[in-house]
């Protein structure tokens, strides 16, 4: 089977070693059909280290290879919901061939409508490399628990943000420290954006739910918040409480039938099986009707990693064993709650910088009890020479508040920012004991 590669960065180059180098044990493992890499397309021709490419022609149009009847098999690891990466899977779809692709932003904005387009064709469009890595979730989902129905999925899927948080907890210093300590170190991006802000998370989240609950891919119905307001001192006060502070993916049927999807910061307690989850490793957790919780757990990024669930979709269709992945495209879209977030009931950690005078708690306490949200537990620091010393005499207090509607809370927090006596907006975060 001739497989046309378009993009060679850090994943693109592991496969391509591995076609290249490991062929006897991957045509042993793909039924004795042989895997050739016949074709490459990138936007440099660079050497890549430890890579010898010379017998492999490159084509500096990769439409052309998407097209070319010469070519079984093309995999997209370009990147890009739109653009080039797009227009391959298109092509090559509409040229009778099936393609591997890493690429979740492609899936979260387009994916329905191109996993209808290679039905109609069909053909096969395989994505394990788009979520978590190594992670064989997207084949747990799609053939292990197909008798199964999902109540829950919930993941740690952003392997940066898992790394800051980790070097926080570990007293490695600030968020922007421990960032820029980080991208030195190239786990993270120049621009972290994507990663820090949710996106990349609600990408893979997109996508997990529809598998999970058969709707169509509905990035637009993600609630979303990143980790750029957490601070090491929350990471501090978290601890103290017995939790630890991750970047949760949650998709969740409600009683009433809607699935709402969110991605936030959140607290877990300590004894939970994803706040042991550290560094750049990923982490889904899966509870369904007959299978119970399930924990899948690996490297959730890299090259080699990705590398693995690419070559393992190449070998399920040189096998025939892959079979076409639907989500319900045609499902009334009501199954998924526009606003996820409206009728979420939880507890919340709150912190607060207040003026270091008396009467605060008390009005701080006042405007809780108007929005009828009662407060579990209080935590007061006085300022600290290194850590926690605030600028006018500000100090840190952090609140625990009882189980509370989200539209309550939203309304508490808008007024508390408006309050005199904080220093700037509250920052609260969800509690989610009630996941394991």
């Amino acid at each position: 089977m001739r497989v046309g590669l378009i993009g060679l960065g850090t994943v693109g180059a592991a496969l391509a070693r591995q076609l290249v180098g490991n062929t006897t044990f991957l045509q042993q493992r793909a039924g004795g059909n042989l895997l050739t890499l016949a074709a490459v397309s990138a936007r440099s021709q660079k050497p890549r280290p430890g890579l010898d490419l010379t017998s492999v022609p490159f084509v500096a149009d990769p439409l052309a290879i998407a097209r070319d009847p010469q070519i079984d098999l093309v995999v997209e690891l370009v990147g890009g919901h739109d653009g080039i990466a797009k227009q391959v899977v298109e092509a090559a779809l509409h040229a009778g061939k099936s393609v591997v692709t890493a690429n979740k932003a492609l899936l979260a904005y387009h994916g329905s409508e191109l996993l209808a387009l290679a039905s109609k064709q069909g053909k096969i469009l395989a994505f394990e490399a788009a979520v978590a890595g190594a992670i064989p979730v997207i084949k747990v989902l799609h053939e292990g628990l197909a008798a199964n129905q999902l109540h829950r999925v919930v993941g740690i899927l952003n392997g940066t943000c898992n790394y800051l948080l980790t070097q926080m907890q570990a007293g490695a210093g600030s968020f922007d420290h421990v960032l820029a300590a980080a991208q030195q170190a190239g786990y993270a991006e120049s621009d972290p954006s994507t990663d820090i802000d949710g996106h990349d998370s609600a990408h893979k989240l997109a996508i997990l739910s529809a598998l999970a609950f058969g709707h169509p891919i509905t990035l637009s119905a993600v609630a979303i918040s990143g980790i750029r307001a957490v601070t090491a001192q929350d990471i501090t006060y978290a601890a103290e409480l017995g939790y630890h502070i991750k970047l949760l993916a949650i998709a969740e049927r409600g009683d009433d039938g809607l699935v709402r999807q969110r991605v936030q910061p959140c607290l877990l307690p300590r004894q939970h099986p994803l706040a042991g989850v550290d560094n750049v490793t990923n982490a889904v957790q899966l509870k369904a009707n007959l299978a119970g919780q399930i924990l899948l757990e690996g490297p959730g990024a890299g090259g080699d990693a990705t590398a693995s669930a690419v070559l393992a979709d190449l070998v399920d269709i040189a096998v025939g064993r892959c079979q076409p992945i639907s989500v319900a495209s045609t499902h009334p879209s009501a199954v998924v709650a526009d606003n996820p977030l409206e009728k979420l009931v939880g507890r919340c950690y709150w912190r607060l910088q207040v003026v270091d005078q008396p009467g605060v708690l008390a009005a701080v306490a006042g405007v809780l009890a108007r929005h009828q949200i009662s407060i579990e537990s209080l935590l007061q620091r006085a300022g600290h020479p290194d850590t926690q010393t605030f600028p006018n005499g500000n100090v840190p207090v952090v609140l625990i508040t009882h189980r509370a509607l989200e539209p309550a809370l939203v309304a508490a927090a808008d007024e508390l920012a408006k309050l005199p006596q904080l220093h700037q907006p509250p920052l609260r975060l969800r509690i989610e004991d009630g996941l394991a």
